[in-house]
């Protein structure tokens, strides 16, 4: 399942990914905002992160730079949130970085951009081997750090 959320100026984005979600029968949740009134993007990022089963969902997450869900969405023990503005950062932080969470910014996408970068995201799996080193290390930070 892919969870979606947005803050007041990711919204109509966010609104845009879900008919095309519902077009293409691609399973997802709606976590708000349902409005352009002023959403503080903290809220929505910790309540969609907060939802996520690690290891079964995926996540897509719009604010106005997507800068302020990618900093917290982070803060998740086990969310590996990127911000992508194009389709190479989407699909290497999949293949290369195992991202759980997707970041786009309401304010400098338009729907056929952010359609793109979605799908180079949702295509590729985590390429294991070498990268696998760099996951167990960021693991044992996340354990250090993350009480």
């Amino acid at each position: 399942m892919i969870l979606l959320g947005a803050d007041h100026r990711g919204y109509g984005l966010k609104e845009k990914i879900k008919k095309y979600f519902d077009e293409k029968n691609i399973e997802y949740k709606d976590y708000g905002t349902y409005s352009e009134e002023i959403t503080h993007y903290p809220i929505i990022a910790k309540e969609v992160c907060s939802n996520m089963n690690l290891g079964e969902d995926e996540a897509i997450l719009v604010c106005g730079s997507g800068i302020g869900m990618g900093i917290v969405a982070n803060k998740f023990k086990g969310i590996r949130a990127g911000v992508c503005m194009d389709e190479e950062a989407a699909k290497h932080g999949k293949e290369n970085d195992h991202t759980n969470v997707l970041i786009l910014s309401g304010d400098w996408m338009d729907i056929d951009k952010a359609i793109s970068v979605i799908e180079a995201w949702r295509v590729p799996e985590y390429l294991h081997g070498r990268y696998d080193d760099r996951e167990k290390m960021i693991e044992e930070i996340e354990n250090e750090n993350m009480k």
